[in-house]
């Protein structure tokens, strides 16, 4: 028997949402799966905040960060890094042929919109991507702040990652002016891997539709074309669409600020229960997601037993740190379906433990 997870993604996927995700084979060209795709579109807008279609690619969310650069890319990206999936975003940037630089900061602070500005009037560049919750260090970065000085700088896109962050906190895509919001499925909303989901503004396509060599799989303007139909560019992955469905009906049912508020009490949780056995947390205060904690490792203390016998005593899984910082931290997922409830059940199993 596989553990659960509480690690920071894939999440524990509920026996309901397997169920859900059961259902007979459609054809995707047809209208069941119109009816399929038109009904996701609410629930989505909902919690992106946006009026804009939300769009259903079948691939991580990696392959429309990649796809993104692609569609909007002129001349120059900058690529705000904090942390191992930001920095990865650089070298993807790079590794596209296009021409980057960087605002990097230490892993486990924060980017600070001063620091775009400056680095933004050194002018050149034409796209910024940014992490919202950087799921490596356990960093929520400042959205607000950032966005408000991007868009200070004309005809620049904003491509905002928010893997970790979609659903747990609330996200105005419109108000804040993001061209391209992007997230997997696989986190807070709880579902197998394979599914992205992201939205583009006006300014994006009309950008997209400038570019050359934008490819076909990962085109936004093909995505926009085929969704007038309600549908995708390429064959979907059907069963995660009907799980989709399944968990935006359940956040309609519990209310999304409800959903907000769990995610935080959640959060709280573990921050306490860290807290109480000396643990300090490696994202600054004021500048922590509401999806995991990332917690330093302290010394003299035996992570990867602690973690083995979690797994082994209890069946639970927790995270021990990732890319440079593995070791020296562990992460511990809050997102998804947990609830107080279910915290307190991994945070008795982690009290036996030590």
């Amino acid at each position: 028997m596989y553990p659960k997870l509480f690690s920071p993604g894939p999440v524990h996927v509920s026996p309901e949402t397997f169920a859900a995700m059961a259902k007979t084979m459609i054809g995707h060209r047809g209208a069941e799966f119109e009816e399929l795709y038109a009904a996701l579109q609410p629930g989505l807008r909902e919690i992106f905040g946006t009026t804009r279609p939300v769009f259903l690619s079948t691939s991580s969310a990696w392959g429309v960060m990649e796809g993104a650069l692609r569609n909007l890319v002129r001349k120059k990206v900058l690529c705000l890094c904090c942390g191992a999936f930001s920095d990865k975003w650089l070298d993807v940037a790079r590794k596209c042929g296009y021409e980057s630089d960087s605002v990097q900061v230490e892993w486990g602070r924060a980017i600070d919109p001063e620091a775009v500005r400056a680095k933004l009037a050194e002018g050149g560049f034409d796209t910024v991507t940014f992490i919202h919750s950087e799921t490596s260090t356990g960093v929520l970065n400042d959205l607000e702040g950032v966005a408000a000085v991007v868009k200070s700088f004309p005809d620049t896109m904003f491509i905002v990652d928010t893997v970790s962050s979609l659903s747990t906190v609330p996200i105005d895509m419109d108000r804040l002016g993001i061209d391209v919001m992007l997230a997997g499925v696989q986190k807070a909303l709880a579902l197998p891997p394979g599914l992205a989901l992201f939205a583009t503004s006006e300014a994006a396509l009309e950008r997209a539709k400038a570019t050359p060599d934008r490819g076909y799989y990962f085109d936004f303007l093909e995505f926009s074309k085929n969704h007038q139909k309600n549908n995708t560019p390429s064959t979907p992955c059907i069963p995660l669409l009907h799980g989709l469905r399944h968990i935006l009906e359940g956040i309609a049912a519990e209310g999304f600020q409800n959903r907000i508020d769990r995610h935080r009490e959640t959060n709280a949780m573990i921050r306490g229960w860290g807290a109480r056995h000396g643990f300090e947390l490696l994202a600054p205060e004021g500048r922590r997601s509401f999806a995991l904690n990332c917690f330093k490792n302290p010394d003299g203390f035996d992570l990867p037993t602690f973690i083995k016998a979690l797994k082994t005593q209890h069946r639970f899984a927790i995270n021990g740190g990732y890319g440079k910082i593995k070791g020296f931290t562990f992460r511990i997922s809050n997102m998804g379906n947990e609830t107080p409830e279910t915290m307190q059940q991994l945070i008795s199993a982690m009290d036996d433990v030590l």
